[in-house]
């Protein structure tokens, strides 16, 4: 159910920025856009993209409506995009893990509201490269609000690792606009660096700043490979940081246990 709001905040969170920041330019400039529709999270209800008739109640069961239906839309038989059960899937799987190893609690609460936010950032960032700041800024206070009661780190290293994440990526991209003369990355993946600092403290930035550059390199040089796709083309940061922090919330202590890992991933510790 979870992964079926997602999907929501998906699709309609971008396109409701668009309305946004169209309306600051107009005001800027003096001028007035004409009404358009509500158009947010919940208005208007979900309808077919393609023939526009309303999806009812039944048709949208996470994963049964999909199986009934087909993966087709009931109106027009025009296909339902796989991204919509595979969201719902993958938050499904994400939670029951982190269930399983935090157990019955506000941790695994908490940790499950990190990975949906995850999910989303994850997904908004391949359609747009955007990381909006309605979902990284909260999710950094929220760090730092839950390790107030230690839930993932002590407060002490959650600031720091709020600040450290911020500027880590801050410095790479002054480095790198000063070196070639193009931005290598955009501001929302430092805030999103700073707000994973802010969940799971300073000492696991370097995982995560690893384990993504390692995953982001082979990612980029498959496509490259396999696709022919150039090397100027950019390819979205954000999947790769929200990746490492989900692997590093759920296994980042064994992995800085392990002796194969320890002194590569975590010479903090």
């Amino acid at each position: 159910m979870v992964g079926s709001f997602l999907n929501v905040v998906i699709h309609r969170l971008p396109k409701m920025l668009e309305r946004e920041w169209l309306e600051q330019c107009a005001e800027f400039k003096g001028e007035r856009l004409a009404a358009a529709p509500r158009f947010n999270l919940v208005i208007p209800r979900s309808a077919c993209p393609q023939c526009g008739k309303l999806i009812t109640v039944l048709e949208n069961i996470p994963l049964l409506s999909y199986l009934v239906l087909h993966g087709k839309c009931s109106g027009c038989g025009a296909p339902i995009s796989k991204r919509y059960p595979l969201v719902e899937v993958l938050c499904g799987v994400l939670s029951a893990i982190i269930a399983w190893r935090f157990g019955f609690g506000m941790t695994a609460l908490a940790a499950m509201l990190f990975a949906w936010c995850m999910i989303a950032l994850t997904f908004i960032d391949l359609d747009t490269q955007l990381l909006p700041d309605g979902i990284t800024l909260p999710l950094l206070w929220l760090g730092l609000l839950f390790n107030l009661g230690m839930l993932f780190s002590d407060a002490k290293s959650a600031v720091i690792g709020a600040t450290a994440g911020y500027l880590a990526l801050w410095t790479i991209y002054w480095i790198f606009k000063w070196a070639t003369g193009k931005e290598g990355m955009g501001y929302g993946d430092f805030k999103l660096l700073a707000a994973i600092g802010a969940w799971l403290g300073y000492k696991m930035l370097l995982p995560v700043i690893l384990l993504s550059s390692f995953v982001g390199a082979a990612v980029g040089i498959t496509l490259i490979l396999t696709k022919g796709r150039s090397h100027s083309v950019p390819i979205p940061f954000g999947p790769y940081l929200a990746a490492a922090g989900l692997i590093t919330l759920i296994w980042g202590h064994q992995l800085c246990e392990a002796d194969y890992f320890s002194t590569l991933l975590c010479p903090l510790r």
